[in-house]
């Protein structure tokens, strides 16, 4: 697909509040699914975005539905849930509130995050305030809709994002569930990074003549990524993973391991030996993940050690180095894995560790992205 040309925000058609918070935010040229999507969803058209993590496509669904919220939302009016933002993990959850926190700031509007692993009490408070756009996971949703705290009947604006992610974590049963709760009459916009059967499916069940938008196929990896190789036994990977850390004192590094306890055993062997590291995973309380990504983004720590889906809500505008400590089953990951580095046209680095068990592995990643990562010494 031939890309647009390069544009502004300011020719999307954007109402001047947006225009002045993405001024504030220094955002001057939109990404290519912003310049695809935001105009179709402005339209009030269903659409159907493919795009992977870090492709800019928070904002190119949160804009048209702050405008379009904004625009009718008349003073004085009771404030009800208009817009609903399903989203599979609490990290991107609180990821995406932040984006609507930085681009409604000159607006009227009030956004809620709910998410499970903390008690409800402030999150049912905020609720009960009233609110313009509720941001949720599955879970947390389905409970207090249970409890009748939250009523889906005024939903203007329904966004599923990472819907392959909600797939592999099982929530699939769950979204079925609330589609019923959602008014017919609705725009709904969908995003995910991969197109497995079932998703195609769940797409074409919900979605209303929709606009397909497909931005950097999965099995590219972004050109600013350097993407290393070492072929190493599982015992000498920790030796291995030190050294390099060592050696690059100055960089950020995010470590992907394939497994929570995994991830607790590096970091637990990487902080004996005075690098300073936290793990992030399923099994961390929501607290604890959130104080190591902020120490992480605000540079306290330079090393983070995640799993899979505890990293999807990583968003790292500086990340320096990505680590694959253990490779992943499926290839795509890895494509996902890399593109936390390199972004916005910056340079970026991923070595991954390669044993002999991992050989399959390592030849589903390098048929899926057509590229042989450079050995290393």
């Amino acid at each position: 697909m031939t890309q647009p040309k390069i544009m502004t925000f300011k020719e999307l058609n954007i109402s001047e509040p947006i225009w002045k918070a993405l001024v504030n935010k220094n955002y001057e040229t939109p990404t290519p699914i912003q310049v695809q999507a935001i105009p179709v969803a402005l339209n009030g058209r269903d659409l159907l975005g493919i795009a992977q993590t870090g492709t800019g496509k928070t904002a190119a669904f949160a804009i048209p539905v702050i405008q379009q919220l904004n625009q009718v939302r008349p003073k004085g009016e009771k404030r009800v849930i208009k817009a609903l933002i399903l989203t599979p993990t609490r990290e991107l959850a609180i990821q995406i509130d932040e984006c609507f926190r930085d681009y409604a700031r000159y607006t009227d509007l009030r956004h809620t995050v709910i998410f499970g692993g903390v008690k409800q009490k402030t999150q049912v408070d905020e609720i009960r305030q009233g609110t313009d756009v509720l941001i949720a996971t599955p879970g947390r949703l389905l409970d207090l809709i249970g409890q009748k705290h939250i009523s889906l009947a005024h939903i203007r604006h329904f966004i599923l994002d990472e819907a392959d992610r909600m797939l592999d974590m099982g929530f699939i049963h769950d979204i079925k569930r609330l589609l019923p709760m959602l008014p017919k009459k609705k725009q709904t916009l969908f995003f995910s990074a991969t197109m497995p059967l079932a998703i195609a499916n769940l797409s074409d069940s919900i979605l209303h003549k929709p606009v397909k938008i497909e931005v950097t196929p999965v099995s590219s990896a972004v050109d600013t990524i350097e993407q290393g190789l070492y072929f190493v036994e599982k015992p000498q990977k920790r030796d291995l993973l030190i050294t390099i850390l060592k050696k690059e004192q100055s960089k950020s590094v995010l470590v992907f391991s394939r497994t929570k306890h995994g991830a607790d055993k590096i970091a637990r062997v990487l902080n004996k030996t005075g690098i300073g590291c936290e793990a992030i995973h399923g099994n961390k309380t929501q607290g604890a993940r959130q104080r190591a990504l902020t120490n992480f983004k605000s540079g306290k720590t330079r090393v983070i050690i995640a799993t899979d889906i505890a990293a999807r809500g990583i968003d790292i505008a500086n990340l320096e180095m990505v680590i694959n400590y253990d490779l992943p089953e499926v290839a795509e990951t890895y494509v996902h894995r890399i593109g936390r580095t390199g972004r916005a046209g910056k340079s970026g680095r991923a070595l991954s560790f390669c044993s002999q068990e991992e050989h399959v592995m390592l030849k589903g990643i390098q048929k899926l992205t057509g590229k042989k990562l450079d050995v290393q010494s």
